[in-house]
């Protein structure tokens, strides 16, 4: 074991050999042989006992009682532990007293060159880019050295390159692996294997070494361009294939990797583009080459096809290494079939015919050949799903197409027909054509007047106020239009109302012609207009324009164009009033009901639902309002059952009951009905019509007041002065205690 000598730098201790930096203590420096810790009591005689306690005491440090030597049992490491901490006491021997204070020293452990470097994080993995330049940086290497670097040069490292030095180099500082040469190439060695040894003592002879291994990918870049392995390619493909049917693949190599292989395809070539198409298939990097046009064997037997391949990602730093592109043949020999005929135009046909041709007529032709070398003789036929009417004939063998029904342009302006064609000596060798025959308008139809027939003008309207503008509709459609022409008919020429004005645009207006249009007198006119298109030939139509009287208001809107009067004037009410009188004079008495004439005035403002509305008001009322009862008994001349008829029915009774003459009257009424039902402009429902007739002559007794009132009277009339101004000066007459009563 190694010896070693103390020293100390307290005012108690001796220092023997070193002198070292105190903590809390003393310094033991275990670079010196035989330590001795001595205190100045310490005569010699051996009463004095030295101990320590501490770090490692007892055990890895053991003193000598006697003479206070200090020994190490094991060798110590300072990479495992760089100090201890110990307390150091004298004893008397005998009674164990200290004889001194405790003191406390570190032991120190002097660091020798005894750890070699080691790579923590090895092995190392790399990677550069292949045709980097010389020095290009690839990766940086670190190894540890666990001696104290503050002591001496045990802990300084330097590195170098054991193996693969042709290729790499490292910094001997830094650990930096760098390229050593600018040709690296991928496609011949993609990795490389180095061996970077770091050597502590910085490098100098007896330093402890450690290795490592660092492995170098080389990445790829897009240094080579893709190359077709074949220049030339055969296929075949039949002429009746169908667009898009795949002829073959082909494929070219690329001897990079990733996505530095992705390639399209392109046809180079101006015919081959125009019968061919290809594309790049994504998974398989290949050019699948496809029909883009049907093929023809008798046209052209053999196409070659110019196919180039072409790198997707051109890395610009190596274009100087030449054409990122290969070109390759593909030959497509054509095989002949027996095809079907071919309409000429292959797109269909578009034929004309005037819809007032003759049966029989010619339509148009339609041409097919056999494509084939044999020129086989083609035959046509007419779809008939497509002509079910059989409105046209073809011809077998010529293909003329015929008019085999009337036609009619406003019916069917277009017919859409659809011509088969077979060969004579193959019928399952079928071909079919679209044909679209526009049938052309000739000039069948009059003009008629557009919708709506009726217009509508005020009570006040001013003459020349124009009221309506109208417009014709014709099924017709010339090529160059139609030109109309307006007029009223020949009935309505000495009209006084209404003027017709051709404004010369294909329509016309009505004006009025005078003023001071009553509805109550008049509220429909009927206004017949001819309309005459410009042909060839001229055809004309005759239309009624039907124009309501209504009243409005003082700014022009209409509010009512019904024309019956609901108000019943005064005159008829003094009218019933006196024959009321006249009646209460011969002592005729009145039923309950009848007493009051006012009682039987009954006014409706709502309008009927018809026959079937039996829920709308009470017909019975307006019955019995008229509705005499029968006469009982015939030998009375005047009896109370003739009492309800107006003394003017009463006279024109016979004495055997003979019922008045009412024939003037019912001719009238019946002449009414006739003109309201032919007026289209009544509502198509039941209505109530009101007509005031008095007849040609009145076998009515006089109705004057004068008369009335030289007659003898108890009857009250003091309800008159109710009635309103309009009959105060009746209500003066008939007033109670008036002087002209009296004086009668």
């Amino acid at each position: 074991p190694n010896h070693y000598i103390l020293a100390f730098t307290s005012a108690h201790w001796l220092s023997t050999q070193l002198d070292f930096k105190m903590i809390r203590g003393h310094w033991l420096d275990f670079d010196c042989l035989d330590c001795q810790i001595h205190t100045d009591s310490d005569e010699g005689e051996g009463n004095i006992k030295y101990t320590i306690s501490g770090e490692g005491a007892g055990t890895i440090f053991i003193i000598d009682e006697l003479t206070g030597d200090i020994h190490a049992t094991e060798r110590l490491d300072r990479e495992e532990q760089s100090y201890y901490t110990l307390r150091a006491q004298a004893r008397d021997r005998l009674t164990n007293h200290l004889l001194e204070s405790e003191s406390e020293f570190v032991i120190k452990v002097q660091d020798i060159n005894d750890s070699e470097p080691k790579f923590l994080e090895g092995p190392y993995i790399g990677s550069v880019g292949e045709l980097s330049q010389i020095g290009t940086s690839v990766m940086k290497v670190t190894a540890s050295d666990a001696d104290d670097p503050t002591y001496g040069s045990s802990a300084r490292v330097v590195y170098s390159v054991l193996d693969g030095e042709r290729f790499f180099t490292v910094d001997r500082q830094t650990g930096l692996i760098r390229t050593a040469v600018a040709d690296l190439d991928r496609e011949k060695q993609d990795r490389y294997e180095l061996v970077v040894k770091a050597t502590d003592m910085a490098g100098q002879m007896g330093g402890l070494s450690g290795s490592t291994t660092v492995t170098i990918v080389i990445t790829d870049v897009n240094d080579n361009p893709p190359r077709f392995p074949q220049k030339m390619y055969q296929f075949s493909m039949s002429e009746g294939a169908a667009v898009g049917t795949p002829v073959g693949r082909v494929i070219a190599t690329d001897a990079d990797m990733g996505e530095n292989t992705d390639m399209s395809y392109l046809i180079k070539d101006e015919e081959g583009g125009e019968l061919f198409k290809v594309t790049t298939d994504s998974d398989t990097q290949e050019a699948i080459i496809t029909i883009k046009k049907a093929l023809d064997f008798e046209s052209k037997r053999t196409h070659n096809v110019v196919v180039e391949a072409v790198n997707k990602h051109v890395d610009p730093r190596f274009s100087e290494l030449g054409s990122f592109r290969d070109q390759t043949i593909v030959r497509v020999s054509v095989n002949d079939i027996d095809e079907p005929p071919v309409f000429h135009p292959a797109e269909g046909t578009i034929l004309e015919v005037q819809e007032d041709a003759r049966l029989g007529a010619l339509v148009g032709t339609v041409t097919a050949k056999d494509p084939d070398t044999e020129n086989a003789p083609v035959r046509y036929s007419i779809d008939q799903s497509t002509d079910q009417e059989q409105i046209f004939h073809i011809d077998p063998v010529s293909g003329a197409i015929t008019l085999g029904n009337i036609l009619d342009r406003e019916t069917a302006g277009w017919h859409n027909i659809t011509v088969m064609a077979v060969e004579a000596d193959n019928v399952s060798q079928i071909s079919h054509s679209s044909v679209s025959i526009r049938i052309l308008d000739v000039n069948d139809n009059p003009p008629e007047l557009a919708t709506p027939y009726e217009a509508s003008i005020c009570e006040d309207a001013k003459p020349g106020q124009l009221i309506h503008s109208i417009s014709v509709v014709d099924r017709d459609e010339p090529q160059l239009g139609h030109r109309y022409y307006f007029t009223l008919a020949p009935e309505a020429t000495n009209n006084r109302h209404f003027t017709l004005w051709d404004v010369k645009d294909n329509t016309a207006g009505i004006r009025t012609q005078r003023s001071g249009f009553n509805r109550h007198e008049q509220n429909v006119y009927l206004l017949p207009i001819l309309v005459v298109d410009s042909g060839p030939p001229a055809l004309s139509s005759t239309g009624t324009l039907t124009i309501h009287v209504c009243g409005c208001d003082p700014e022009g809107t209409i509010q009512s164009c019904n024309a019956t009067a609901y108000a019943i004037s005064a005159s008829l009410i003094l009218v019933l009033l006196i024959l009321t009188l006249k009646r209460h004079r011969k002592g005729q008495s009145m039923s309950e009901d009848e007493e009051d004439m006012r009682d039987n005035v009954i006014k409706y403002n709502d309008e009927g639902g018809g026959e079937q509305d039996t829920q709308a008001y009470d017909m019975s009322t307006l019955r019995n309002l008229f509705d005499f009862p029968e006469t009982k008994g015939s030998s009375s001349e005047s009896g109370p059952e003739l009492r309800t008829l107006p003394q003017w029915i009463q006279g024109r009774m016979s004495g055997d009951g003979e019922a008045a003459d009412f024939s003037l009257f019912k001719g009238y009424i019946r002449k009414k009905v006739e003109q309201t039902d032919g007026d289209l402009s009544v509502p198509p429902y039941d209505s109530f019509q009101t007509y005031a007739f008095e007849g040609n002559s009145s076998p009515a007794l006089s109705l004057s007041s004068i008369h009335t009132l030289s007659t003898t009277s108890d009857q009250d009339f003091s309800y008159l002065s109710d009635w309103g101004p309009r009959f105060r000066q009746l209500a003066g007459y008939y007033a109670p205690g008036h002087p002209e009563e009296d004086g009668s």
